[in-house]
């Protein structure tokens, strides 16, 4: 019996000391928990490398979209420049013209109170009235023309065909010019052509431009057709309108060519098409003025104007 108890107590101490070892001796690590960290570690680095790639990419979206907010603004200001300019060099000119028309009308009462009375000094004193301030001080785009208007500032002598001759800086002519008699330059037309000339000074370009269109509609025939047909291009492209300007203008060239009112319709024109950035046209036009009429006034505002692109395209 001692035997088997003894024998029994090692067995039972074997037993315990078995289940004692593996109790104490570490689990080993589940390979698929393994591969899946692994798998989470290698998903972060990669989000971080798609995130960093992204942000790279806005980062230079944002630069690219500021760089075209500095060329539009550069072009924004560049615009502005110009237009103030523009605008400076129209308010220029309208006061040239204002100083100008005044001068002739001093000049024009002048003549008229030098006269010997009896009925030519009656004439001179209603084409003075009836042109006063239709002189050639202005062209197209605001600038002084080659004073294309003649003896009565802009009222057309009454025996001819044509516009009244060319006088330089814009004087009038002789007060032998004026109308000698009470026809048509004394008539209806007379009266309509300074009414609707009075409401070109006024600065009412539109209310004028309509005024124009019914003289010629019903006084086609005119001595004052050339320059009416010249002053509603005027009022085109004093409201910026350059293609109708354009066109007005050309229909003094085409309709009335022998009008002294042509060199400066034609300078108009090579404004018109420069406006309208046609430019290489404009550059044609002007040419053609200073060729075809050297040492006008019209001419030397052409080869300013050439001069400015010439300038521009630099």
């Amino acid at each position: 019996m001692t035997r088997r108890a003894a024998a029994a107590a090692l067995v039972a101490c074997a037993g315990a000391a078995a289940l004692a070892g593996c109790a104490t001796s570490p689990p080993q690590p589940d390979p698929v928990q393994l591969q899946l960290a692994d798998l989470g570690t290698r998903l972060t680095r990669v989000e971080r490398v798609v995130d960093n790639r992204s942000l790279l990419d806005l980062s230079n979206q944002l630069d690219a979209t500021r760089a075209d907010q500095r060329t539009l603004h550069n072009e924004v200001d560049e615009l502005r420049h110009r237009l103030d300019q523009d605008r400076k060099r129209e308010l220029a000119q309208y006061a040239d013209l204002d100083a100008r028309l005044k001068k002739l009308e001093a000049e024009q009462a002048a003549v008229g109170g030098a006269g010997t009375g009896g009925a030519g000094a009656g004439a001179d004193a209603g084409a003075g009235g009836a042109g006063s301030g239709d002189t050639g001080a202005v062209s197209g785009g605001g600038t002084d023309e080659s004073g294309s208007q003649g003896a009565s500032n802009g009222a057309p002598a009454s025996g001819g065909a044509s516009a009244p001759s060319d006088q330089s800086a814009g004087q009038p002519a002789a007060s032998s010019a004026a109308p000698a008699s009470s026809g048509a330059a004394a008539g209806g037309d007379q009266a309509a052509y300074q009414a609707a000339f009075d409401r070109l000074k006024s600065g009412d370009y539109a209310q004028a431009a309509a005024a124009f269109k019914r003289f010629l509609a019903d006084h086609p025939n005119s001595d004052y057709a050339p320059n009416a047909q010249y002053w509603i291009g005027w009022t085109y492209y004093v409201n910026r309108e350059f293609e109708p300007a354009l066109h007005a203008f050309q229909a003094v060239i085409d309709d009335y060519s022998s009008s002294t009112k042509v060199p400066d319709a034609m300078l108009n024109v090579g404004y018109c098409e420069y406006e309208l950035k046609h430019r290489t046209e404009a550059q044609r036009v002007l040419r053609a003025v200073i060729a075809k009429y050297p040492g006008t006034s019209a001419a030397r505002l052409a080869a300013k104007r050439l001069a400015e692109i010439r300038a521009e395209s630099r």
